[in-house]
Protein backbone atom coordinates (compact mmCIF):
# COMPACT_ATOMS: atom_id res chain seq x y z
CA UNK A 1 0.00 0.00 0.00
CA UNK A 2 1.32 3.23 -0.88
CA UNK A 3 1.19 6.28 1.35
CA UNK A 4 -1.15 9.04 0.61
CA UNK A 5 -0.39 11.59 -2.05
CA UNK A 6 0.29 14.88 -1.44
CA UNK A 7 -2.59 17.60 -2.82
CA UNK A 8 -0.35 19.04 -5.19
CA UNK A 9 0.28 15.58 -7.06
CA UNK A 10 -3.29 14.29 -6.69
CA UNK A 11 -3.94 18.26 -8.34
CA UNK A 12 -1.41 17.00 -11.23
CA UNK A 13 -3.08 13.51 -11.51
CA UNK A 14 -6.75 14.57 -11.92
CA UNK A 15 -6.23 17.42 -14.56
CA UNK A 16 -4.43 14.46 -16.73
CA UNK A 17 -7.30 12.89 -16.65
CA UNK A 18 -9.58 15.44 -17.04
CA UNK A 19 -7.42 16.24 -20.02
CA UNK A 20 -7.20 13.14 -20.91
CA UNK A 21 -11.42 12.08 -20.98
CA UNK A 22 -13.20 15.34 -20.10
CA UNK A 23 -16.23 13.48 -19.16
CA UNK A 24 -15.64 9.70 -18.57
CA UNK A 25 -18.73 7.40 -18.83
CA UNK A 26 -19.77 3.91 -17.56
CA UNK A 27 -20.11 1.33 -19.78
CA UNK A 28 -22.96 -0.35 -18.46
CA UNK A 29 -25.58 0.00 -20.82
CA UNK A 30 -28.89 1.74 -19.98
CA UNK A 31 -31.94 4.00 -20.86
CA UNK A 32 -33.08 5.41 -17.48
CA UNK A 33 -32.79 5.16 -14.06
CA UNK A 34 -34.28 2.29 -13.36
CA UNK A 35 -32.07 0.23 -15.72
CA UNK A 36 -29.12 1.32 -14.96
CA UNK A 37 -30.32 0.40 -11.47
CA UNK A 38 -31.16 -2.61 -12.06
CA UNK A 39 -27.73 -3.48 -14.89
CA UNK A 40 -25.36 -2.19 -11.67
CA UNK A 41 -27.16 -4.50 -9.59
CA UNK A 42 -26.63 -7.65 -12.67
CA UNK A 43 -23.37 -6.16 -12.79
CA UNK A 44 -21.95 -7.72 -9.27
CA UNK A 45 -19.11 -10.44 -10.21
CA UNK A 46 -20.16 -10.28 -13.20
CA UNK A 47 -18.51 -7.83 -15.99
CA UNK A 48 -20.20 -5.00 -18.07
CA UNK A 49 -19.74 -6.59 -21.18
CA UNK A 50 -21.78 -10.04 -19.90
CA UNK A 51 -24.43 -7.96 -18.44
CA UNK A 52 -24.66 -5.44 -21.40
CA UNK A 53 -24.94 -8.97 -24.00
CA UNK A 54 -28.37 -9.97 -21.34
CA UNK A 55 -29.87 -6.65 -21.05
CA UNK A 56 -30.16 -4.94 -24.38
CA UNK A 57 -32.87 -7.33 -25.21
CA UNK A 58 -34.57 -7.18 -22.02
CA UNK A 59 -34.11 -3.24 -21.77
CA UNK A 60 -36.22 -3.33 -24.84
CA UNK A 61 -39.36 -5.03 -23.15
CA UNK A 62 -38.69 -4.02 -19.31
CA UNK A 63 -37.08 -0.89 -19.05
CA UNK A 64 -40.01 -0.19 -16.42
CA UNK A 65 -40.70 -1.19 -12.51
CA UNK A 66 -44.15 -2.02 -14.42
CA UNK A 67 -42.83 -4.18 -16.76
CA UNK A 68 -40.27 -5.81 -15.18
CA UNK A 69 -43.03 -6.92 -13.40
CA UNK A 70 -45.00 -8.46 -16.03
CA UNK A 71 -42.31 -9.84 -17.54
CA UNK A 72 -41.89 -12.43 -14.33
CA UNK A 73 -39.41 -13.80 -12.51
CA UNK A 74 -39.01 -16.76 -14.81
CA UNK A 75 -38.88 -14.09 -17.64
CA UNK A 76 -36.10 -12.29 -16.66
CA UNK A 77 -33.92 -15.34 -15.98
CA UNK A 78 -34.19 -16.06 -19.63
CA UNK A 79 -32.75 -12.95 -20.37
CA UNK A 80 -29.38 -13.01 -17.95
CA UNK A 81 -29.19 -16.87 -17.16
CA UNK A 82 -25.66 -15.98 -18.76
CA UNK A 83 -24.56 -14.04 -15.49
CA UNK A 84 -23.59 -15.35 -12.40
CA UNK A 85 -25.68 -15.85 -9.76
CA UNK A 86 -28.62 -15.37 -11.83
CA UNK A 87 -31.88 -16.83 -10.22
CA UNK A 88 -30.86 -14.86 -6.90
CA UNK A 89 -30.39 -11.14 -8.94
CA UNK A 90 -33.53 -12.26 -10.88
CA UNK A 91 -35.31 -12.81 -7.27
CA UNK A 92 -33.72 -9.54 -6.26
CA UNK A 93 -34.77 -7.45 -9.85
CA UNK A 94 -38.19 -8.63 -9.58
CA UNK A 95 -38.29 -7.87 -5.63
CA UNK A 96 -37.10 -4.26 -5.69
CA UNK A 97 -39.07 -3.30 -8.73
CA UNK A 98 -42.31 -4.41 -6.50
CA UNK A 99 -41.27 -2.12 -3.70
CA UNK A 100 -40.56 1.10 -6.48
CA UNK A 101 -43.97 0.54 -7.74
CA UNK A 102 -45.61 0.20 -4.20
CA UNK A 103 -43.37 2.75 -2.45
CA UNK A 104 -42.14 4.72 -5.01
CA UNK A 105 -44.53 5.33 -7.78
CA UNK A 106 -42.63 3.41 -9.97
CA UNK A 107 -39.37 5.55 -9.56
CA UNK A 108 -36.23 5.22 -8.33
CA UNK A 109 -35.56 7.37 -5.57
CA UNK A 110 -32.20 9.80 -4.78
CA UNK A 111 -31.29 9.21 -1.83
CA UNK A 112 -28.35 6.53 -0.72
CA UNK A 113 -30.50 5.54 2.10
CA UNK A 114 -33.63 4.44 -0.04
CA UNK A 115 -31.64 2.68 -2.56
CA UNK A 116 -29.64 0.73 -0.22
CA UNK A 117 -33.26 -0.76 1.73
CA UNK A 118 -33.50 -2.31 -1.72
CA UNK A 119 -33.22 -5.75 -2.01
CA UNK A 120 -29.62 -6.82 -4.00
CA UNK A 121 -28.58 -3.22 -3.71
CA UNK A 122 -25.46 -2.16 -1.49
CA UNK A 123 -23.92 0.88 -0.76
CA UNK A 124 -21.71 0.37 -4.04
CA UNK A 125 -24.78 0.00 -6.44
CA UNK A 126 -26.29 2.74 -4.70
CA UNK A 127 -23.11 5.15 -5.44
CA UNK A 128 -22.94 4.25 -9.07
CA UNK A 129 -26.86 5.02 -9.54
CA UNK A 130 -25.81 8.16 -7.26
CA UNK A 131 -23.16 9.27 -9.46
CA UNK A 132 -24.38 8.15 -12.97
CA UNK A 133 -27.80 9.66 -13.15
CA UNK A 134 -28.10 12.15 -10.70
CA UNK A 135 -24.27 13.68 -10.61
CA UNK A 136 -23.35 13.06 -7.11
CA UNK A 137 -19.96 12.78 -6.17
CA UNK A 138 -20.46 9.69 -5.20
CA UNK A 139 -17.38 7.39 -5.32
CA UNK A 140 -18.38 3.46 -5.69
CA UNK A 141 -15.12 1.67 -4.91
CA UNK A 142 -14.77 -2.07 -6.69
CA UNK A 143 -11.86 -4.10 -7.26
CA UNK A 144 -10.30 -1.51 -10.49
CA UNK A 145 -10.41 1.37 -7.80
CA UNK A 146 -9.22 -0.66 -4.72
CA UNK A 147 -5.85 -1.56 -6.67
CA UNK A 148 -5.75 1.80 -8.13
CA UNK A 149 -5.80 3.36 -5.11
CA UNK A 150 -3.68 1.70 -3.16
CA UNK A 151 -1.20 1.10 -5.81
CA UNK A 152 -0.95 4.81 -6.60
CA UNK A 153 -1.53 6.37 -3.26
CA UNK A 154 -4.27 7.99 -4.81
CA UNK A 155 -6.57 6.88 -2.20
CA UNK A 156 -4.48 4.06 0.27
CA UNK A 157 -7.15 1.96 2.10
CA UNK A 158 -7.48 -1.38 3.86
CA UNK A 159 -10.86 -1.83 2.91
CA UNK A 160 -13.12 -0.18 0.42
CA UNK A 161 -14.75 2.00 3.01
CA UNK A 162 -11.59 3.24 3.71
CA UNK A 163 -10.62 3.34 -0.21
CA UNK A 164 -14.03 5.50 -0.53
CA UNK A 165 -13.43 8.01 2.33
CA UNK A 166 -9.83 8.26 1.40
CA UNK A 167 -11.19 9.42 -2.78
CA UNK A 168 -13.95 12.13 -0.40
CA UNK A 169 -10.99 13.82 1.44
CA UNK A 170 -8.32 13.79 -0.77
CA UNK A 171 -9.30 14.05 -4.70
CA UNK A 172 -9.41 17.96 -5.40
CA UNK A 173 -13.41 19.30 -4.99
CA UNK A 174 -13.46 19.64 -8.51
CA UNK A 175 -13.09 16.33 -9.71
CA UNK A 176 -15.05 14.75 -6.96
CA UNK A 177 -17.97 14.54 -9.58
CA UNK A 178 -16.37 11.88 -12.07
CA UNK A 179 -13.59 10.24 -9.57
CA UNK A 180 -14.25 7.02 -9.72
CA UNK A 181 -14.92 7.11 -13.57
CA UNK A 182 -11.39 7.97 -13.98
CA UNK A 183 -10.09 5.08 -12.06
CA UNK A 184 -12.65 2.51 -12.95
CA UNK A 185 -11.00 2.80 -16.67
CA UNK A 186 -7.66 3.59 -15.35
CA UNK A 187 -7.59 0.12 -13.25
CA UNK A 188 -9.73 -1.64 -16.05
CA UNK A 189 -7.45 -0.89 -19.08
CA UNK A 190 -3.62 0.56 -18.03
CA UNK A 191 -2.98 -0.38 -14.05
CA UNK A 192 -4.13 -3.61 -14.63
CA UNK A 193 -4.16 -6.36 -11.93
CA UNK A 194 -1.55 -8.75 -13.10
CA UNK A 195 0.91 -6.75 -15.72
CA UNK A 196 0.24 -2.78 -15.26
CA UNK A 197 1.02 -1.07 -18.57
CA UNK A 198 3.32 1.60 -17.11
CA UNK A 199 4.89 2.72 -20.19
CA UNK A 200 1.30 3.46 -20.85
CA UNK A 201 0.38 5.27 -18.59
CA UNK A 202 -0.01 9.12 -18.56
CA UNK A 203 0.49 9.40 -14.42
CA UNK A 204 3.64 7.14 -14.22
CA UNK A 205 5.74 9.81 -13.59
CA UNK A 206 3.49 10.45 -10.51
CA UNK A 207 3.37 7.34 -9.15
CA UNK A 208 5.24 6.01 -6.12
CA UNK A 209 4.76 2.13 -8.16
CA UNK A 210 6.04 3.16 -11.34
CA UNK A 211 7.93 0.18 -13.43
CA UNK A 212 6.20 -2.85 -12.38
CA UNK A 213 4.99 -3.68 -15.78
CA UNK A 214 9.38 -4.08 -16.25
CA UNK A 215 9.17 -5.81 -13.01
CA UNK A 216 6.89 -8.37 -13.75
CA UNK A 217 7.76 -9.24 -17.54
Amino acid sequence: MAKQLDYSTMCQIFARFQAAEPEPKGELEHVNAYTLLVAVALSAQATDVGVNRATRALFQIADTPQKMLALGEEGLIEHIKTIGLFRNKAKNVIKLSQILVDQYGGEVPSSRAALQSLPGVGRKTANVVLNMWWGHPAQAVDTHIFRVGNRTGIAPGKDVDAVERAIEDNVPAQYQRHAHHWLILHGRYICTARKPRCADCLIADLCPSRGMDAAKA
